[in-house]
């Protein structure tokens, strides 16, 4: 095994030991049962993350990208933005059928406990989910809608606004608290965000054609929109 090799080995047995043991404990996960669960010394967290806190983000980082890959796949080029979304959103109710849901979820909510408890790690987690929407941005800007087509600003605000729906109705699935919550059901309420979300005028940058996402010739309303949810 070269030595490359043995760094991404010890890099990945103690993102996986790291997983199971933050998922449990949250903010009072300690470094030493992480490192012993790899067969690793605290050393070597030092040495490929730099703290425990670079640790945690690597983790945040290892969960998140996958998950964006594929929704990078799921949305074709070409289409509108509605459609866009709501093939977005399709994809993700999709997700929720898999069998390690639940651990994805221990592990969203033990993050956010880490995140509460330390400001500065909380900081950087922050920063690290926003570089993977960073991606999503990119995915809806450029497309057609209501007779423009949606700017880098935009595409930011709907992430945005998307990323606290979807993961709401995310969490609420696997919890039992939102039993009706289907496909079509995270489609149309991914819909009617996207056809009703305003966007201020940018005074710094002078953008008197950023006012808004959509007009009212933008409103979904075909059947299975939000009012036949």
């Amino acid at each position: 095994m070269t030595r490359a090799e043995a760094k991404e080995r010890n890099r990945r047995a103690l993102l996986d030991a790291a997983l199971e043991v933050v998922a449990r404990d949250g903010y009072r996960a300690r470094l030493d049962e992480i490192a012993a669960r790899a067969g690793l010394t605290t050393g070597a967290v030092y040495s490929l993350f730099g703290s425990k806190n670079g640790l945690v983000v690597a983790l945040a980082d290892d969960h998140l990208r996958p998950h964006y890959e594929e929704i990078e796949q799921a949305v074709p080029a070409g289409l509108g933005l509605l459609e866009a979304v709501d093939a977005f959103a399709r994809h993700c109710r999709r997700g929720l059928d898999a069998p390690d849901v639940r651990a994805a979820l221990s592990l969203q909510i033990a993050l956010l406990d880490m995140a509460l408890h330390e400001p500065a790690l909380g900081a950087r987690l922050a920063a690290s989910v926003r570089s993977q929407e960073d991606r999503l941005s990119a995915l809806f800007t450029g497309r057609p809608h209501a007779g423009g087509t949606v700017t880098p600003h935009q595409a930011r605000r709907l992430t945005t606004a998307l990323r606290a729906l979807l993961t709401g109705l995310g969490q609420g699935v696997p919890l039992g608290l939102a039993p009706d919550a289907d496909e079509e059901f995270f489609a149309a309420a991914a819909r009617a965000l996207a056809s009703g979300v305003s966007v201020p005028k940018d005074l710094d940058r002078g953008g008197a054609s950023d006012l808004s996402l959509v007009s009212s010739a933008g409103t979904d309303s075909k059947p299975g929109g939000l009012g036949s949810v």
